[in-house]
């Protein structure tokens, strides 16, 4: 047994918290109080973690939040339909520092709702139904630092809300329809920082700012998207205050806006507000702003220049509908030094001529996005000498660029080190574009309609770092098209259109360490494919066709590849034993391996040794991959595995094979969620010592292995969601593991017996089932029962020996008596005979037997002649075997094959045993030999004792077969006597 178990009951019992509806819990964890015994260093290490309250050496689970297996303080309680906090905490112990309450259907937070977790840290209700807040509902919370209330239905924020969150530093309160903030309901947030107020219904700014005004250490307030009309009247804001968003708002005229309303105000958004004067502005002195976004506003930018206590240089012109001409303009009125970015975002400029930016002050960052650009042209002819050595970052990102010209003659720009020109329109890029940015870290070139990549179009960028060409359409990868990037570690070709990747496609590119190539065309890698890169650590060619991976494809990266990434491939085999060698037996490095997922139907099948030489390997991914064979020596060689899923194969698998996790011991985390297991035992999870959590959820599993605490000492965490395990006496011992374990079992109150409830009364659940029956004393009764058993055994075969015919002899008498007295009276019949037969003998019976029968003045029933119609058949076969007086069964090979002529036969039988008379005649069309009959039992007892006739196939044998046919049905019936001679040939 574990250490700290043993230390667990040594302890007081733990106090137990209000109970909650069905199903009932176990007692929650609470603090113990300190202990007065003398115990050693290394005992109370092991208690620390019981005595802080966290859930680690005793009995837990939870009912409706699992706790992080990483992080002991964590606990997430999403999408569990909860109405109330108090169905969600009840069970959690008090060390809990992050709590994570959102997408459930909360509608009220009652006074002290959080008061039992003093440590949390955080806490979500995003995504709920909170429409009230009882006063003093985070009371108890002084250590929380983080609070999030969007999306839900709060209209007011009262008094006394917010009481004892004095370390709170974020508060989010967007998206929710708020109108009315109370003067002191923020007043105990001494220490918040960041507020958003975001999307709500507030319709001026002076109530907010009177709520905030005594909050000491706010820098941050968003009020975007609401419907504030007017700044004023309204006090000054905090002199904390830095950053104010009031974009999407209602602020036409700014009416109302007061002198000294932002005295240190470094950032304002009032974008797309619809605000057309710029006069009020003056009196916002506005002279401390390092920026002010005014985008999506029709203000004339000259006039807004010309504001007294606007600094040019904090504007951001991003979305001010510049008209050519006036850039130039502005870029006088920005004179000065050194300009650290200039926003010319959104504002539908088309085109950009030879020296447009020649008046503009030397820019370091420059933002020219959202625009309308059909060409760039180079940079180097927009600007002026002295501008060229302060550009340092280039973004022209959301523009219509088609093509990039070469720029090879232009001056360089030797500062510039980042450029993004994605989400444009470029299809070819020139030879030597990028010529006069030698120094150039970053290029960003992804989302584009990039169809051909000139062999020279990178010439020159010896010092790029990051190479982002994805999300193109790119199909061929021409030689020496990287060759000038000696110092690349980044290169980025994800979904593109490439099927072929040619031996020198990655010519120079010997520092390269990671290259991803998902989402592409790829059916084959050839063996030279990647032999430049001898420096790759990080390789994904997820999302491609291949079919088949060599070994000699990564031998190049062989001594520094550490991931690599396959996954949603076709990778397929038909065989355990693959016809080429082990596909990874070089990749002695390599801590990340991911092959989930193939297609069209997953890896089905893994080969013998696939793994083979993954002696480094940390993680594997093989889920969603519908495995039907998985060899037992499939993972001998991953001795250093931390980390495996096999979830979602459950493609037929059923059981895994024993010792398949034999040299598993370093493993921590083993996720089966649904592969379809049946059982699991010591054979499979053997020496897996080390295993942290192991995920079950959604198998076959009725039964659990009472050996499973065992075999997996290191356990912490376990799912078993969705399994129907059953509330029997083989997992008796689970209870009583479940209450006296170490292991976090994910929502264990909620396991029902069979996995689901019947819907008849209320369910059992597996935590809290009555073992008692269990532990019984079976042997006395088993005793008591076999005994008479044994013993009449015993005594039969000497009755037998003894007074065989004595006995026999008797029972006769006593037979014969029977029947005398209670004689049963001779009835009348509807029909002298049934019969019984195939539809596929119906010719001759139709033919033969019925005309001569009939020609005597016996009386037939036929089942399609003579049963009422609208009635079960059942019902008609038994009313018409009791209303005659025999019954006639045809019997062929088609008539034993029959279902409904099996039942007549046997009603038939039941009437003869029933009335011991002899009322069954049996006529075999066929010789049929007793082999065949032997699967008929009850066809064959009938054989040995009643009568029987063969119709004979010669024509002078046949009146013979009609007389004794006639006789027999003639014949009154008689009681039965063992051992009497049928009328007909005889015995079979």
């Amino acid at each position: 047994m574990h250490p700290t178990a043993v230390l667990l009951r040594r302890l007081p019992p733990l106090l137990p918290l209000p109970s909650l509806p069905l199903p009932p819990a176990l007692p929650a964890l609470r603090p113990l109080p300190s202990l007065q015994v003398p115990w050693p260093l290394p005992s109370l290490l092991l208690l620390l973690p019981l005595l802080l309250g966290v859930p680690g050496s005793s009995a837990y689970g939870f009912r409706n939040c699992i706790q992080s297996p990483l992080d002991p303080g964590l606990f997430r309680c999403i999408q569990r339909f909860l109405q109330s906090v108090t169905d969600a905490l009840a069970d959690l112990p008090a060390a809990t520092s992050a709590l994570n309450l959102s997408h459930n259907a909360l509608h009220h937070l009652p006074s002290a709702a959080f008061a039992r977790l003093p440590l949390l840290q955080t806490l979500d209700l995003a995504h709920n139904r909170l429409a009230t807040m009882a006063p003093g509902a985070f009371a108890g919370l002084g250590a929380l630092g983080a609070l999030d209330l969007s999306h839900n239905r709060l209209d007011a924020l009262t008094e006394g809300a917010f009481t004892g969150l004095g370390n709170l530093s974020w508060l989010r309160l967007d998206h929710n329809p708020l109108a009315s903030v109370a003067s002191g309901a923020l007043l105990p947030l001494a220490n918040l920082s960041r507020l958003s107020l975001r999307g709500g219904r507030l319709v001026a700014l002076g109530p907010v700012a009177v709520a905030i005004q005594h909050l000491p250490r706010l820098q941050l307030l968003d009020l975007c998207g609401n419907k504030v009309s007017a700044l004023g009247p309204s006090p000054p804001l905090p002199p904390s205050l830095l950053a104010l968003r009031l974009c999407n708002n209602s602020l036409a005229a700014l009416a109302g806006g007061t002198p000294g309303l932002l005295p240190t105000l470094r950032v304002l958004d009032l974008s797309y507000n619809n605000i057309s004067d710029v006069a009020p502005l003056a009196q916002l002195r506005l002279c401390n702003l390092s920026r002010l976004q005014l985008a999506g506003n029709p203000l004339d930018v000259l006039q807004l220049l010309e504001v007294p206590d606007l600094r040019p240089r904090s504007l951001d012109f991003s979305g001010l509908r510049l008209e050519p001409g006036m850039l130039e303009e502005v870029c006088r009125r920005l004179k000065g030094p050194r300009l650290r970015y200039l926003r010319l975002r959104h504002n539908g400029m088309q085109a950009l001529q030879d020296g447009a930016l020649a008046t503009c002050p030397p820019v370091a960052t420059l933002d020219l996005s959202g625009n309308r650009l059909r060409q760039l042209g180079c940079m180097g002819r927009l600007l002026r000498q002295e501008q060229l050595g302060e550009l340092g970052e280039l973004v022209v990102e959301h523009n219509l660029l088609r093509w990039l010209p070469s720029c090879q003659q232009t001056p360089a720009l030797h500062r510039l080190h980042n450029v993004s020109l994605r989400f444009n329109r470029i299809l070819v890029v020139g030879p030597e574009a990028f010529a006069h940015m030698p120094h150039l870290r970053l290029l960003r070139l992804d989302v584009n309609g990039l169809a051909r990549l000139d062999q020279r179009a990178l010439g020159g960028l010896r010092e790029l770092r990051e190479l982002r060409l994805d999300n193109n359409l790119l199909t061929d990868l021409y030689t020496g098209s990287f060759s000038d990037l000696g110092r690349l570690l980044t290169l980025n070709l994800r979904n593109n259109r490439i099927s072929v990747l040619f031996p020198g496609a990655f010519t120079g590119l010997a520092s390269l360490q990671t290259l991803d190539l998902g989402g592409n065309n790829l059916r084959h890698l050839a063996a030279a494919a990647l032999r430049e890169l001898g420096d790759l650590r990080r390789l994904y060619l997820d999302r491609n066709r291949l079919q088949e991976v060599s070994a000699e494809v990564f031998r190049p990266m062989q001594a520094s590849l550490g991931v690599l990434d396959l996954r949603a491939n076709a990778l397929r085999y038909i065989s355990r034993r693959p016809r080429q060698r082990p596909p990874f037996r070089h990749l002695h490095r390599l801590y990340d391996l991911k092959l989930q997922a193939q297609q069209p139907y997953g890896l089905r099948i893994i080969p013998h040794h696939f793994f083979q030489g993954l002696t480094a390997l940390r993680s594997l991914f093989l889920g969603q991959n519908g495995l039907l064979a998985i060899p037992a020596d499939a993972f001998d060689d991953l001795a250093q595995l931390q980390f495996l899923t096999l979830a979602d194969s459950g493609g037929g698998m059923g059981n895994l094979p024993a010792g398949i996790f034999k040299n598993l011991s370093r493993l921590r985390s083993l996720d089966l969620e649904n592969v379809g297991l049946r059982s699991l035992g010591p054979h499979v999870l053997g020496n897996l010592s080390r295993l942290e959590q192991l995920k079950l959820a959604k198998n076959e599993l009725s039964t659990l292995d009472r050996r499973l605490d065992e075999m997996l000492p290191a356990l912490r965490y376990l799912d078993l969601r969705k399994c129907p395990l059953s509330c029997s006496c083989t997992n008796a011992w689970l209870p009583g593991w479940l209450n006296h374990s170490r292991v976090q079992v994910v929502y264990l109150y909620n396991y029902s017996c069979g996995g689901a409830s019947t819907g008849e009364g209320p369910p059992t659940y597996l935590h809290s089932f009555d073992t008692r029956v269990c532990f019984l004393d079976v042997g006395l009764y088993l005793f008591a029962a076999t005994t008479p058993a044994v013993l009449l055994l015993l005594v039969l075969p000497l009755l037998h020996h003894r007074a065989y015919w004595r006995l026999r002899y008797h029972f006769y008498l006593l037979r014969a008596w029977a029947n005398g007295r209670w004689q049963r009276e001779e009835r009348r019949y509807a029909y002298d005979t049934f019969v019984s037969y195939n539809s596929a003998d119906e010719g001759w019976v139709l033919g033969e037997l019925v005309p001569e029968l009939e020609r005597d003045s016996l009386r037939l029933c036929l089942h399609h002649r003579d049963f009422s119609p609208g009635r079960a058949i059942i019902d008609n076969i038994v009313d018409s075997i009791y209303n005659s007086r025999k019954t006639v069964c045809v019997v062929s090979r088609s008539y034993l094959r029959s279902e409904w002529c099996s039942m007549e036969i046997q009603l038939a039988s039941y009437r003869l045993f029933d009335e011991l008379r002899d009322v069954l005649v049996l006529v075999f069309l066929e010789a049929i030999p007793d082999a065949e009959l032997s699967a008929y039992h009850r066809m064959r007892r009938v054989l040995l004792k009643r009568t029987y006739l063969r119709w004979p196939p010669e024509p002078q044998a046949q009146r013979l077969f009609w007389a004794k046919l006639k006789a027999a049905l003639r014949a009154p019936g008689q009681e039965e006597e063992e051992g009497k001679e049928g009328v007909g040939e005889g015995r079979q």
